[in-house]
């Protein structure tokens, strides 16, 4: 029997690989084994297409491409300029922006060069005008420290991790905590809702140069209009992280107040998520900005990736397709379909369901810590993780929440019905699973018990929900 082309793309690929390193080859095939047979419902994760994993694996992961289209530091770059050119040309066209910065490797890198951007565009220093107008050689260490103390000691306010807001965005194990001064807003205890009064009200006393809207655990739409409306009250730029929600916009589900492009200043996002594309990141912003986005290489970023770029190219490509728009709004579908099985069930949600492709769950009603439901879930075949919820007792390691999205499943084909299963086999574990102590018989936050016959039982059920829904059904690696 003759094999379809991507059964034998990824075949061959592997022998090439096996018979360097057959260990690889064989994590690869086991991957693909374990994807499969697990629930995933890590809403941070999705599946890319095979033509979007192929175009990883060439030849432009040979190529030196530091610059911008046109302008490299590197010859021979005139294939890398075409495929840079198509993946922005795609991402204007989906979603409706002036100008695209394809080159990001990862949502924070993207994030990193919207900050500098906004920070060149903004900051009137005399430090930075001479760095401006002179050769970075004739600036003195005093220049340097002026400089230094300037960009380093802007302030930006964004949403509180506990709230569902991200690392990247200020806060202190990650670099951009180091950069601003920063501050958040949180959401309405009762609701756990973005108060936007309340968020007028912090941007006024505290005065940001950057205010950011954007999440990765918050079940909500967001009104980016009032959000804009509050940036230009208090002459702050307006940045929307929506690495989350990406797909969403892309698919026409997030429209009118709630699509970020046309009001923010500046709009960064992954191309994974619920885009369904490489991993990877981009930057999206008006011709004001765009200069200072494109010195993203060499500011933040070193060479760009152009096989990743390529791959960029494909997946936005698949996004502009008319069913695109069709597959989002069932992710969202399927989302407030697992919602409502849990609330049936008797869960407890965050914000009591979601606008979006993510739930948030609240496992303290189990009796249980995020970290001990995301390990007995994982032993029952569901794989998702654990988050904080707000005003989270267990901090953010441990936590009291698990996240749990519909990207993935949705592209695998399962619907509402299948939906409402998952939220019942979620039910089962967490309410069969039941906290441990620690050797000197204290509450452990992070050991737990769960009867290994349930969980392998769940774990059948889980597999079989799945039979259905094969993923990579053109994928035969024999």
């Amino acid at each position: 029997m003759s094999l379809n082309a991507e059964s034998t793309a990824f075949r061959s690929a592997l022998e090439v690989i096996r018979a360097v390193e057959p260990r690889v080859a064989d994590a690869i095939g086991a991957e693909l084994a374990d994807q499969r047979e697990s629930l995933k419902l890590i809403a941070s994760e999705n599946y890319a297409s095979p033509a979007t994993l192929l175009a990883m694996g060439n030849w432009f992961s040979d190529k030196y491409a530091e610059g911008t289209i046109g302008r490299r530091f590197y010859a021979g770059c005139q294939n890398v300029d075409t495929v840079e050119a198509l993946a922005a040309e795609h991402a204007k066209e989906l979603f409706g922006a002036a100008h695209a910065y394809v080159q990001p490797h990862s949502g924070i890198d993207a994030n990193l060069v919207a900050f500098w951007a906004i920070l060149a565009d903004r900051v009137e220093s005399p430090a930075l005008k001479k760095a401006q107008v002179r050769q970075v050689n004739d600036l003195t260490e005093a220049d340097w420290f002026a400089l230094r103390r300037e960009l380093g000691n802007q302030r930006m306010l964004g949403m509180s991790l506990d709230a569902g807001g991200h690392l990247t965005h200020g806060f202190r194990p990650n670099i951009s905590g180091k950069m601003f001064d920063q501050r958040s807003y949180g959401t309405d205890p009762a609701t756990g809702l973005i108060d936007y009064d309340t968020v007028a009200e912090a941007a006024r006393e505290f005065k940001p140069l950057i205010l950011v809207a954007g999440y990765s655990a918050y079940p909500r739409k967001v009104n980016f209009r009032i959000m804009r409306e509050i940036a230009d009250s208090v002459g702050a730029t307006f940045m929307v992280d929506m690495a989350h929600f990406a797909g969403l916009v892309a698919g026409k589900v997030f429209t009118g107040d709630f699509d970020p492009v046309p009001h923010a200043h500046i709009v960064t996002t992954t191309t994974h998520k619920s885009l369904r594309g490489p991993r990877g990141g981009m930057v999206l912003c008006g011709p004001e900005l765009a200069d200072q986005v494109d010195r993203g290489c060499p500011m933040v970023l070193g060479g760009p990736l152009p096989h990743v770029m390529a791959a960029k190219a494909v997946a936005l490509a698949e996004a502009r397709r008319p069913d695109f728009a069709g597959y989002a709004q069932r992710i969202v579908d399927n989302a407030q379909a697992l919602a409502e099985g849990l609330l049936r069930r008797g869960a407890k949600l965050v914000t009591g369901g979601t606008d979006n492709h993510l739930v948030l769950i609240d496992v303290s009603g189990y009796g249980l810590t995020g970290r001990q439901a995301e390990q007995a879930l994982l032993d029952s075949g569901i794989v998702a993780n654990r988050n904080a919820v707000p005003q989270d007792p267990n901090g953010a390691w441990y936590t009291s929440g698990i996240r749990i999205g519909t990207p993935a499943l949705t592209t695998r084909g399962l619907g509402g019905t299948e939906m409402d299963t998952t939220a019942e086999l979620i039910h089962t574990v967490l309410s069969q699973t039941t906290p441990g102590a620690n050797a000197d018989g204290t509450p452990s936050k992070a050991k737990y018990a769960l009867d290994p016959a349930l969980a392998e039982t769940v774990s059948k059920q889980a597999s079989d929900l799945l039979t259905n829904f094969p993923l990579y059904p053109a994928v035969d690696l024999g």
